[in-house]
């Protein structure tokens, strides 16, 4: 194993990670609870909702770089 050098991020990048971190994966764990408990409806709009995040994610990502 290496040591990985976190000196090249930004404080931006960083902060804007953890963020959406935050709002990620809730969205789709709960997404995934809804659908075990039989309601779709809301289990996929949950999980709609963390696609959507992910890819405004992705694209502000792109825009930092």
């Amino acid at each position: 194993m290496t040591i990985v050098d976190l000196s090249d991020i930004s404080v931006e990048m960083f902060v804007t990670v953890m963020l959406f971190l935050l709002f990620i994966a809730p969205l789709v764990s709960l997404g995934i609870l809804r659908l075990f408990q039989g309601k779709k409806k809301v289990g996929f709009s949950l999980l709609g909702g963390g696609v959507v995040v992910y890819l405004v994610f992705q694209l502000i990502m792109l825009l930092l770089n």
